[in-house]
């Protein structure tokens, strides 16, 4: 599936009564509740004794890139745009892939 397609079809999904200036709130505290529920289960896993249920975190991380594409487009973005941007951006930091000491003195 497409990254843009991803975004089109779970948007199909977001409640029409938000106001279209409040779904960009409605994003970012989605992005941060489901973040903080994939930590948990990070956390579980290193510092409880539970296993990581790699199906959990496909959930998890479904959830998150549901709110991620819910922000683009709440600023009129496809998420394609985004993950260009990203890449751009990592590869001005890390040319050649990632290294300690550019990491540290960026």
């Amino acid at each position: 599936m497409e990254i843009n397609e991803y975004q089109k079809l779970a948007m199909m999904t977001l409640n029409p009564k938000i106001e279209k200036d409040r779904i960009i709130i409605n994003a970012v505290m989605g992005l941060s509740a489901e973040s903080g529920e994939a930590t948990d289960l990070v956390k579980k896993h290193l510092f409880q004794g539970h296993g990581l249920d790699k199906d959990e975190m496909i959930e998890e991380l479904g959830d998150i890139a549901w709110y991620l594409a819910e922000a683009a487009t709440a600023l009129d973005i496809e998420l394609d745009e985004v993950f260009k941007t990203n890449i751009e951006k990592l590869k001005k930091r890390f040319p050649q892939g990632f290294d300690p000491d550019r990491s540290m003195n960026r």
